[in-house]
């Protein structure tokens, strides 16, 4: 059984920093492209990073680039999402998610996700 498990969330002052961690079970996560998403209050979810199934090559959204990072550690089966310098816009529940295919292809498409984790920025 593919499983996804979130932690690292919480609330942090504009500025400042959190890292979110997705540790998978039941799968290695080298054969997968794996992704970080997000849904605001109101709003539809939506991508923020992605890491190809290789970790050679990663995408960002446009709000995110340059602030946020995403990475992997295949020893602990494990990829994160380093955010710096968040924003109040960046207040969202934050997902992590798992796809044999490409970062690409539709959220239909990702085959694993965790359980989604509050993410809070505010003074």
């Amino acid at each position: 059984q593919l499983q996804l498990v979130e932690s690292g969330g919480g609330l942090v002052q504009p500025g400042g920093s959190l890292r979110l961690s997705c540790s998978a079970s039941g799968f290695s996560l080298d054969y997968y492209a794996v992704g970080w998403f997000r849904q605001a209050p109101g709003k539809g979810r939506e991508g923020v990073a992605c890491s190809n199934s290789g970790g050679r090559m990663t995408n960002y959204a446009g709000s995110v680039k340059d602030r946020f990072t995403i990475s992997r550690d295949s020893a602990k089966n494990t990829f994160y999402l380093q955010m710096n310098s968040l924003k109040p816009e960046d207040t969202a529940v934050y997902y992590c998610a798992a796809t044999r295919s490409s970062c690409y292809v539709p959220e239909r498409e990702w085959n694993a996700w965790g359980q989604g984790t509050q993410v809070t920025v505010s003074s």
